[in-house]
Order: C-alpha cells, then sequence, then structure tokens
C-alpha cells in the first residue's frame, strides 16, 4: 500500500518516527524531549555539527533533497571518522520552503538513509520549522571513542610520515555531493597503527593538513608533488590538476601522521579496504613547503574554503 502524505507538523515527524529505528544504543529516540543514548564505561562521546544552507552549501533544485541529505550527514561522519570514532547518533534540525515542505524532508531522509543503515547510526531527534525562506539542514552527529581512544589533530611529530586515504582535487565535479565517509578506514587503521593526528580533508589538504602543523605546536612540512594522489576529476577541470588536489577541498579523505615506520609498515601490507598514499614528511622547521619533481621547493599557502571570507557556492 502506497504511503499517506503526512499531514501538519506531527504528522510529518510521526511519519520520520515510524522510519527511524533505534538502534540498542539509543534506549530513547523520536517521541520525547530528549533522547537518551547508552555509552560504554570510560569511552568518550564525541559531538559534531554541521550546517549547510541553500544558496552557500548547494542549490535546491540543480541538487536533489536526497543528495543534500545524504551530503549533510557525511560531512558528520566524516568528522566522526577523523577522530577514529563510533558514529551512534544524528540529530536532525531542519528550516523546510514553506510550499514543498513535506516532499523535501521526506527526500532529505532517503538520502540519509542509506548512511544510517550502512554506519549503522540511529536518527534519534532533531527539529522541524518551515518558513518563506531557503532550505536550511543542520546534523547533530554523536560518537563514541574506541577502547585505543580518539585521534586528535594535535599530536603530530617531527619525522611522521603524512598518508592520505585517496586521490584528491576536482570535487566540485560532482563528489562534493556524494562524499565517502572514511569511518571504516579510519577505525581499521587506528586497530593495527599507532596514529599521532589526523583530520579530514574538507577545506583542502593544504588547508586542513595546516591545521594539524598548528594544533601540533607550530611544526611544519614538505610535501613531494609526484606522491600526491590526483583524481581523475581534477584533471578534467581547468587550471594545474596538482593545484586542485592541494587547494580544492570537499574530498572527505583522511590524512594523518604516523611513525615512519608504522607508515612503512602499513604501506608495505595495507589492511583490505583501506587505500594509503604517502606524500610528505613532518619537520621541526614551521610552515608548509612543496617539493616540485626538479627537486625545487615552493612555500605552499592553504587557500581552502573560509565561511567568513569566500562567497563561493557549490554547484
Amino acid at each position: 500500500m502506497a504511503d499517506v502524505e503526512p499531514t501538519g507538523e506531527f504528522g510529518l515527524i510521526g511519519w520520520i518516527r515510524d522510519r527511524s529505528k533505534a538502534s540498542g544504543r539509543v534506549a530513547l529516540g523520536i517521541g520525547d524531549d530528549c533522547a537518551a543514548l547508552r555509552f560504554r564505561a570510560g569511552s568518550e562521546v564525541l559531538v559534531t555539527t554541521d550546517m549547510l544552507m541553500d544558496g552557500r552549501h548547494f542549490r535546491l533544485g540543480e541538487a536533489s533533497p536526497e543528495a543534500i541529505g545524504y551530503k549533510a550527514l557525511a560531512v558528520n561522519l566524516s568528522d566522526i571518522a577523523a577522530m577514529a570514532g563510533v558514529p551512534v547518533a544524528a540529530f536532525v534540525a531542519v528550516a523546510l520552503p514553506r510550499d514543498i515542505a513535506v516532499a523535501v524532508a521526506q527526500g532529505l531522509l532517503g538520502g540519509m538513509t542509506p548512511l544510517l543503515e550502512r554506519f549503522q547510526v540511529s536518527l534519534a531527534g532533531g527539529d522541524t520549522n518551515a518558513w518563506d525562506g531557503p532550505l536550511v539542514v543542520t546534523v547533530t552527529l554523536i560518537g563514541e571513542s574506541t577502547v585505543r581512544g580518539s585521534i586528535r589533530r594535535s599530536g603530530a611529530r617531527p619525522g611522521d610520515a603524512i598518508l592520505v586515504t585517496g586521490p584528491l582535487g576536482g570535487s566540485l565535479l560532482g563528489r562534493h555531493l556524494h562524499p565517502s565517509p572514511r569511518v571504516e578506514e579510519a577505525l581499521t587503521i587506528h586497530q593495527v597503527a599507532t596514529i599521532h593526528a589526523m583530520i579530514d580533508i574538507s577545506d583542502g589538504l593544504a588547508s586542513d593538513l595546516g591545521h594539524i602543523l598548528v594544533e601540533s605546536g607550530g611544526l611544519g612540512a614538505t610535501l613531494q608533488a609526484v606522491n600526491i594522489p590526483i583524481h581523475a576529476d581534477a584533471r578534467r577541470m581547468a587550471g594545474d590538476p596538482l593545484e586542485h588536489a592541494l587547494q580544492d577541498g570537499e574530498d572527505f579523505e583522511l590524512c594523518l601522521t604516523l611513525s615512519q615506520d608504522e607508515a612503512n609498515r602499513l604501506l608495505a601490507n595495507t589492511p583490505p579496504g583501506v587505500e594509503l598514499y604517502q606524500i610528505g614528511t613532518v619537520e621541526a622547521e614551521p610552515g608548509l613547503r612543496l617539493e616540485r619533481p626538479d627537486g625545487t621547493i615552493l612555500s605552499l599557502i592553504g587557500h581552502g574554503f573560509d565561511h567568513l571570507a569566500s562567497v563561493r557556492v557549490s554547484p
């Protein structure tokens, strides 16, 4: 029997609730004043949130509600992956365009559902509003650390190898709307190696690696241009493919540092389902540098997306 379109706010909430099954770690989900979550004794609770706005991060009509819902959850999953955490429960707050509110809400949930199921995440609550303005979607994701603890940005050390989990650049050709959060890869690497620092590449490799270096006490790094994996999409775009790999952002691959010995071991025997490339080395001298194939060294500055300085809108 076909679904009956929900009527009104509470009808829509009921429709969402019927399609949001709580996992064992969600003692109480949608339907009360708060959700109640269960966590292991001794684990850290990880919390991340992202807001996506029509006209800033996407354009409704050019991007479907399903694609927007997928991305809104995926970028939060990527943040949990960057901490080598286990995602548990999602909370979604939306401001829906009034004249198409129900259809958009249903599409958003349809886009999120494959990720909820894949990563065993419960949709445990949120807030639903309709107004005469554009679509706004805010996802808050709750996770927990493993028994090995969570990984910070701040643990890099001089001599560390710098690795990434996949090719970079060119995401604006479409991948920015359908990223693959590296949750499983992060947990696998964390289980078999000692990661010193990690971040997900959302604002561009140069910018995000720069965050690791700053948070680790003002360290530096040199990247080898010939070792940076460049995505085929970056080669299809105008301009220098390497520049796209360094600066484009929204790749949502992981950038991590660990001792050179650990890196050698991982690269020689990479775990199944994991892709790794060593792209450079952490150094005591501050600053980010790029070694060209001819041996010349250039200074690098991250030009990643800055919400308070940029007016870029993802297509």
